[in-house]
């Protein structure tokens, strides 16, 4: 199937999935500009770099999903800014290029994942930040690196979305690549993939093909393991694969958002296999470690900003490590398009908007009843005048949320709360922000609470 075909079905999809509003603003002047099937990626051609963001963060799986559904070996999309014919004209020059160099050379070497091994070069050891919530993690990846195949076999890593279970990972991957060359094969694979390619085999009747690509490994890595749950021939045909790399001493790393305990949906026999080798998870990051990950990124992109930048993101983005990356990826849009310096106001507002995005079917009502059950108190006791230290606790940090998740005014918390001093409010919101800096535990519950508050239905 030709390019322009492709994203003619591809679009048609997504036009099913989202408003028309949407689909005008970010796909209108869309196209697909290059396809290769050996690397496994397609490139698209957008209108801004604005709708390039944005497609990149909200829309990416979709489109994919969609893509591989008439393609299977296509893996990864790139996005570029078609801002005018010259700029068409480029890309059809750069393509021309990289089809006269030799395969070696083919592809985008700074954004491209091997194609070999489908590991992405950026995901290394030391872009890797270690910190408390991670650290027996990174320890036990680094031991596979140096005993492949009979150290912490298998290896599973669990922890929430975005904790940076995927860099680690593949991580492994490019280490193991790099400490041994081309004397051992590593292949990674996101679960959702694999899946395709069984689906893929069973429709062509080439089930010996999928065989040969998982088994013919001396490192497996699957990614996101939970999503094979379900798939009965998935299951069925990871299970024997499993089998024989385990048997024959060969590497298998697997990650989840989840304990294979708490995936309902696996296979008895393959959680044992699971839970026969080394579990560990990654949690949430403290302050230190946040601040770290932000002075790590900023580098990274070349972008300055002040400390109090820093630490207004390691304050405020509490859940996850790919919110940070938003936060800063908006940022440098910001500076590219405005040509000024980034300052503490604007910061404050690109969070705000970031965070509030997440939080439209969220009311106070809601919130304050899911405090009251995480601390397992009574939603009236927050807002009563009881001055016992269990309740007190509970209900400074009610009024924190109210303020950090929903940005109600202090006068309008106090008035929520119990018709108390808008003071008061002031003084919980101040109390908590310092504590999360301080307090670890605290932390930990203050994410936990924005979690529970964010997936349970209002």
């Amino acid at each position: 199937m030709d390019e322009k075909k492709l994203w003619e079905k591809t679009l048609s999809e997504i036009e099913l999935q989202v408003s028309k509003p949407n689909f005008l603003t970010w796909f209108k002047n869309s196209r697909l500009i290059e396809k290769n099937t050996d690397t496994g990626h397609v490139v698209v051609g957008v209108g801004s770099n604005f709708a390039k963001e944005w497609i990149q963060s909200k829309y990416n799986k979709t489109i994919i999903e969609i893509i591989q559904n008439h393609e299977p070996s296509i893996n990864r999309v790139e996005y570029i800014v078609l801002s005018s014919a010259e700029a068409e004209k480029k890309i059809f020059e750069q393509k021309q290029t990289r089809e006269e160099q030799p395969s070696s050379q083919v592809g985008f070497i700074e954004f491209s994942a091997d194609p070999e091994t489908n590991l992405h070069p950026r995901y290394t050891f030391d872009s890797f930040v270690v910190g408390s919530s991670n650290e027996l993690a990174f320890a036990a990846a680094s031991a596979v690196t140096k005993e492949v195949g009979t150290k912490y076999n298998p290896l599973f890593v669990y922890g929430s979305t975005g904790l940076g279970k995927t860099h680690l990972i593949q991580a492994i991957g490019n280490e193991i690549v790099k400490n041994f060359k081309k004397r051992t094969r590593v292949k990674y694979v996101p679960s959702e993939r694999f899946v395709n390619d069984v689906v893929w085999a069973i429709r062509t009747k080439r089930m010996d093909d999928i065989k040969n690509k998982y088994r013919n490994v001396d490192v497996l890595i699957i990614d996101d393991i939970q999503f094979i749950g379900g798939k009965e021939r998935s299951e069925e045909e990871f299970f024997h694969t499993f089998n024989i790399l385990y048997q024959n001493n060969k590497q298998i790393i697997i990650s989840s958002d989840r304990a294979p305990a708490a995936i309902p949906t696996l296979e008895d026999r393959l959680r044992s296999r699971f839970e026969g080798g080394m579990i560990v998870d990654i949690t949430y990051p403290d302050y230190e470690m946040k601040l770290a990950i932000i002075k790590n990124k900023v580098q990274e992109k070349k972008l300055q900003i002040q400390d109090d930048v820093t630490h207004l993101i390691a304050t405020k983005i509490q859940r996850n490590v790919r919110e940070i990356e938003g936060i800063i990826n908006k940022l440098l849009f910001y500076k590219e398009l405005k040509g000024s310096a980034i300052d503490i106001r604007v910061a404050e507002e690109i969070i705000q908007n970031t965070l509030q995005q997440n939080m439209i079917n969220i009311n106070p009502t809601h919130l304050l009843k899911c405090v009251a059950q995480f601390f397992e108190i009574q939603t009236s006791d927050l807002t009563n005048k009881s001055r016992r230290k269990e309740i007190v606790i509970p209900r400074q940090i009610a009024m924190y949320l109210l303020r950090d998740m929903l940005g109600m005014s202090y006068p309008d918390i106090g008035d929520k709360m119990g018709k108390k001093d808008h003071t008061t409010a002031i003084h919980s919101f101040e109390k908590i922000t310092q504590g999360i800096i301080k307090d670890k535990a605290l932390n930990q519950k203050i994410v936990m609470l924005k979690e529970i508050i964010q997936k349970t239905p209002a």
